[in-house]
């Protein structure tokens, strides 16, 4: 059994609309992608509490999936002619069955992040049964250890966590960081983010991985200090949060943020740097971790 992907070339006014006129014209399943992914100009879209949610890419693709003896080319006439939207270039190209489990399973493999911290997939074998393995599988949640800047955050908690500290993970997606800062030692453990899928994938790792770690959305956050917060998210949101994380960490506590491109390092540091003393950043593949201790006083 084969199907047809159709990919339309649109931008952000018209996406949404043309993706409602293909599911009522039979597409199987619609998704819009950025059409610059992959490149300078590419952007991510997010949006955190009292933000509101970025539109949708500029340029950007719908990809419809539909049956094998289905017209793309009266699909995307009458998709146009229905929204209004000038024809489009779109291609189309043929999608044959195939063992998606077993096909997305060999694209991952596992992440070593130090001597003794690597994140295996479930359906792996531990490549050191002696080390701090963080067992963890693709999901919806951001955050797998496979990004710069989650490798980045992992590797200063390896080399930063002290036995029993309090640790504050402020959008933690899959919950990774907050694993394996428990993992590594810490004491009392919490993770926030603003996604209730993010909620249900934390909790589900951190039950798979023996650690007990509590997960919060942003208005049911225990309002208290912690000996460490890390935050990995985005440069934008960092700036906006920056008195809240703040607020977060212990006179004399450390904070880590990642989500960073190594030329907005210094302007992140610039709004930090009236809570925290920084360490320089480190670095990887154009994104930076940024490292601070909490100022007394």
């Amino acid at each position: 059994m084969s199907w047809q992907e159709l990919r339309i070339e649109t931008d952000s006014r018209n996406a949404e609309a043309l993706s409602d006129a293909l599911f009522d014209l039979g597409a199987l399943s619609v998704s819009i992608e950025d059409a610059t992914a992959g490149t300078a100009d590419e952007k991510p879209i997010f949006g955190e509490p009292g933000e509101p949610l970025e539109q949708l890419w500029e340029k950007s693709i719908v990809v419809a999936l539909l049956e094998d003896g289905a017209a793309p080319e009266f699909i995307v006439a009458a998709a146009c002619n229905s929204t209004g939207i000038a024809h489009p270039l779109y291609t189309v190209q043929i999608v044959e069955e195939q063992d998606w489990v077993r096909l997305t399973q060999s694209q991952f493999d596992p992440i070593r992040i130090s001597d003794r911290l690597w994140i295996t997939p479930t359906w792996h074998e531990s490549p050191d049964a002696r080390a701090i393995n963080i067992v963890l599988d693709p999901g919806l949640a951001f955050g797998t250890g496979s990004h710069p800047t989650t490798r980045l955050c992992l590797k200063w908690l390896d080399s930063n966590i002290q036995q029993s500290e309090t640790v504050l993970d402020y959008g933690c997606g899959s919950g990774i960081l907050a694993i394996a800062a428990k993992k590594l030692g810490a004491g009392d453990t919490h993770g926030v983010d603003i996604d209730a899928q993010a909620m249900i994938a934390s909790r589900q790792n951190a039950e798979q991985n023996n650690v007990e770690i509590s997960f919060f959305l942003p208005n049911e956050a225990p309002q208290q200090q912690y000996d460490v917060v890390v935050a990995n998210i985005l440069t934008n949101p960092l700036k906006t949060l920056a008195p809240l994380l703040a607020g977060r960490v212990r006179a004399g506590g450390h904070i880590a943020l990642s989500g960073i491109l190594e030329e907005q390092a210094d302007e992140v540091m610039a709004i930090y740097g009236v809570w925290f003393t920084f360490l320089p950043p480190a670095a990887e593949e154009g994104w930076v971790c940024l490292s601070g201790t909490r100022k007394q006083g």
